[in-house]
């Protein structure tokens, strides 16, 4: 699996505070199945320790430390972007904040609250944002969209695409709001990616919850390896998103409609 949403690098956000910290958040990873995390430190105003200049250098030094601790796991440079950041941020910081610093695929943090004013007129009218795909990270929290999922159903007929946390589909968050709104675009068709926007390891409520992957499989099918695998791979190379897999419903409509010919 590619997990592309990863607080993982140590002393920089509300991340590990230690590298020790980001060794056990890494092997948490490799031992759930994850093969490739996606380093993405906020970008935003609080946390001005987050250098984008820094954060090749950075990844470099956790895989050296994976490497010594026998952890199996790439580290890829990216950045969990705040959009008022991004509106002011170089087009060179930008480059490096997105994922793998190819300058093509940018992780673009949804508020936990309201979204801003003209929020979907600065996603597609800005030129700082100009170019890029956006990946909208963990849409399901935001209060806004739990009030009106058409609306980010529209960002996505647009082109936007979305990364659900796999821990949002755990069956401790079925009945919270955000919970609710993740099942319900998972049935929908409207999640590109599941990730674990982990902070840290062990029993902490910000801990990867990768087991709930087996959610996603049995609502959709293959299409939730397809969000952590074809999906993910795509967005790391600067690619088309290949074609999800049919859910079996749309498997079972084919043959009905095979049947009635």
């Amino acid at each position: 699996m590619i997990d592309l949403h990863c607080h993982i690098l140590s002393g920089i956000d509300d991340g590990p505070p230690t590298v020790e910290d980001s060794v056990a958040l890494g092997r948490a990873l490799a031992e759930a199945g994850v093969s490739t995390v996606a380093a993405t430190p906020h970008l935003r105003d609080d946390y001005p320790g987050v250098a984008p200049a820094e954060l090749a250098e950075r990844c470099e030094g956790l895989a050296g430390e994976f490497a010594r601790a026998g952890v199996g796991l790439k580290v890829v440079p990216a950045g969990e972007v705040d959009l008022l950041w991004a509106l002011e941020a170089s087009p060179e910081q930008l480059r490096l904040a997105s994922y793998g610093q190819r300058g093509t695929d940018l992780l673009l943090e949804t508020p936990y609250g309201l979204l801003p004013p003209r929020f979907e007129e600065h996603l597609f009218e800005s030129s700082a944002l100009a170019g890029y795909r956006i990946l909208l990270g963990h849409p399901e929290r935001s209060l806004s969209f739990q009030s009106d999922p058409d609306r980010l159903a529209e960002l996505v007929r647009r082109g936007v695409l979305v990364q659900v946390t796999v821990g949002s589909l755990a069956r401790s968050s079925r009945r919270s709001g955000f919970g609710q709104l993740a099942h319900r675009l998972l049935r929908d068709g409207l999640v590109h990616v599941l990730a674990s926007d982990a902070h840290s390891a062990g029993a902490s409520p910000r801990a990867p919850e990768w087991s709930a992957i087996e959610t996603a499989r049995a609502l959709v099918g293959p299409q939730a390896d397809w969000m952590v695998e074809a999906a993910p791979r795509a967005i790391l190379d600067g690619t088309p998103l290949p074609p999800p897999p049919p859910t079996q419903s749309e498997k079972m409509s084919r043959w009905r409609l095979g049947r009635g010919r």
